[in-house]
């Protein structure tokens, strides 16, 4: 299955509403921005953690999606985990994920979230569950 980096976001309302872009679309890799701004931050000037997550998501949701076996409608994430390693407080945030796992019930995701710096920020495992 192939898709666009436009039909990406547009199949992500909430994505888009925050400011996510897609840079790339693969089964192999995805990989998506969000831009800081002060809106999105929490106290001190950090892009808040909901919005790192969102990303991861996205992110994440792309790559699952694109490693659906053959008959299957959709997914949805049933789990994730994450660990905050560094703050984000200028230039933008981006998700690189990967497929770990592909299979008929279940696909798990890894992401990391790296700053414009290319410093680590965040590390997300997350499962997608298979929609039939």
């Amino acid at each position: 299955m192939e898709i666009t980096t436009q039909q990406a976001l547009d199949s992500m309302p909430f994505c888009k509403a925050i400011g996510v872009e897609f840079v790339s679309v693969s089964p192999e890799e995805v990989r998506a921005r969000l831009p800081w701004t002060e809106d999105g931050c929490t106290i001190g000037g950090a892009l808040h953690g909901g919005a790192l997550m969102t990303l991861a998501d996205g992110a994440g949701a792309v790559t699952a999606f694109l490693n659906l076996p053959e008959g299957a409608l959709g997914t949805t994430t049933v789990s994730s985990a994450t660990s905050f390693l560094r703050a984000v407080r200028d230039g933008w945030a981006e998700a690189v994920s990967r497929p770990l796992h592909r299979g008929r019930t279940t696909i798990v995701v890894e992401t990391e979230i790296t700053d414009a710096a290319s410093r680590r920020v965040a590390k997300v495992t997350q499962t997608q569950a298979v929609l039939t």
